[in-house]
């Protein structure tokens, strides 16, 4: 079947409100992708395009999986959908049962929703509820990283860290307090509590009053200002303060959890049980919306017996959707079964080594940050004489160069300029080697483009 794509860019540019979009981008000759097989994307004039991002860090299975759209498809002949709201269906159960038996110590109980978003502002939502139902109602702050990305409605935008994507919409949620993330410490820094990226955390809790902090949110590898691995002991610390001063911590694992980093949850990376975690994209490989909270059984029970009626004041129309669950419990069950984080922990240090080896070939390379199947390159005009990029040389990397890289190349990551100019790279986890290896020849072709157009 031959597709117009000037028809569907025109209608689109018409009647569909892109997210995150430049309208210049909009104006261009974007791509319209109508077919997914594996790790790549094919699009109208029949292109194929290694999708080395994952659709945006969620299609961890790749694309055309005939297991998962079977079990959509039996579901929506089945029971197409039904409620959480006092009752339950099989799929929610049998998901939620699944995700409390891979997740790490008493995280038994999952709040499902559709988005990342949406799961951060449920957690957000149930820590202050939490305290109110304890007798401690003035906890209503939060902590989070600078440069942290947690989501864009208006409670999860609140503890975002990204001023450019906060100052369009005025004053949001009042008592959220930002901290450094840990950009230069990865590894062996020493002792943890020694290092001013942690010490500053205490003194934010000292100055607002630890009665009045709600929760700490922090991802496992922060996604925001380039996939930030944090320095060895670093989430011990971090939950043994949260333990001192009787805070709950929020690992954001949106991006992270259901194989990402190699495990399940960012448990397999910090060695920590936080007391809520959040997730959503890789649970069911972008197949279909999910989103949801995992708490520590023992705060839902403490929330119930405490609440006035025994209830978290919170809900949604599609929470838990019969047609989602059952898609994630295929998902989840296939990268179980199919020991797709045995490959993720295989190549992942692969990647970084070939990702190293470009670093000392390329002079616009700066760092290279990430664990698993998630990389950030950090892009500058010359490393050799540390000549950094200009504001109007990160543009023309960002809004020129690189998207006419990835048209070139057929492989698709994503340029980022949050904090820095940087490449983000984030393949399904079921890339084998010869995949891996056209992504990361892209990657080397995407180096020589930028060079040819910035100058020393």
């Amino acid at each position: 079947m031959v597709v117009d794509a000037t028809t569907l860019r025109a209608q689109a540019r018409r009647h569909l409100g892109p997210h995150f979009t430049r309208k210049d981008t909009w104006d261009s000759e974007f791509p319209i992708f109508v077919r997914g097989e594996g790790s790549y994307l094919i699009d109208t004039e029949g292109d194929r395009y290694l999708d080395g991002l994952a659709g945006l860090f969620c299609v961890n299975m790749g694309h055309g999986r005939a297991d998962i759209a079977k079990a959509a498809s039996e579901q929506i002949n089945t029971l197409a959908y039904a409620s959480n709201w006092g009752a339950a269906h099989p799929p929610a159960i049998e998901a939620a049962a699944l995700i409390a038996e891979l997740a790490p110590g008493d995280l038994g109980t999952t709040f499902f929703v559709n988005s990342g978003s949406e799961a951060v502002e449920t957690a957000l939502k149930f820590a202050r509820q939490y305290f109110r139902s304890q007798g401690q109602p003035q906890r209503t702050k939060v902590i989070s990283r600078n440069m942290a990305y947690h989501g864009t409605t208006m409670g999860a935008l609140s503890i975002t860290q990204l001023p450019k994507i906060k100052d369009p919409f005025g004053e949001l949620l009042p008592g959220i307090r930002s901290v450094p993330n840990t950009l230069g410490y990865t590894g062996d820094c020493g002792p943890v509590t020694e290092l001013d990226c942690f010490q500053a955390i205490e003194r934010t809790i000292l100055e607002e009053g630890p009665e009045t902090i709600a929760a700490i949110f922090a991802e496992p590898v922060q996604n925001g200002r380039g996939a930030l691995v944090a320095p060895t002991g670093y989430w011990p610390a971090l939950r043994a303060l949260c333990d001192k001063y009787g805070i709950l911590l929020v690992s954001d694992e949106v991006i992270c959890s259901f194989g990402r980093l190699g495990h399940f949850f960012g448990y397999g990376l910090t060695g920590v049980v936080p007391d809520l975690v959040t997730f959503a994209k890789g649970s069911t490989s972008g197949y279909a919306p999910l989103g949801g909270m995992i708490v520590r059984e023992k705060l839902v029970q403490e929330l119930f017996s405490s609440s006035k009626g025994g209830v978290f004041t919170h809900g949604a129309t599609w929470g838990g959707h019969p047609v989602s669950t059952a898609v994630a419990v295929a998902n989840i069950t296939a990268m179980r079964d199919e020991n797709v984080l045995g490959n993720v922990q295989e190549n992942g240090p692969k990647i970084m080594e070939a990702l190293e080896s470009l670093k000392s070939s390329h002079r616009c390379v700066k760092a290279i940050r990430g664990t698993g199947f998630f990389y950030a390159i950090e892009l500058m005009a010359d490393s050799f004489s540390g000549r950094e990029l200009t504001e109007t040389e990160s543009l023309t990397v960002l809004r020129e160069v690189l998207p006419e890289s990835f048209k070139r190349t057929k492989v698709i990551l994503r340029g980022d300029d949050r904090g820095a100019t940087m490449i983000m790279i984030s393949p399904p986890l079921v890339a084998d080697s010869d995949v891996l290896s056209e992504l990361l020849h892209g990657v080397d072709g995407m180096l020589n483009d930028i060079e040819k157009a910035i100058q020393p």
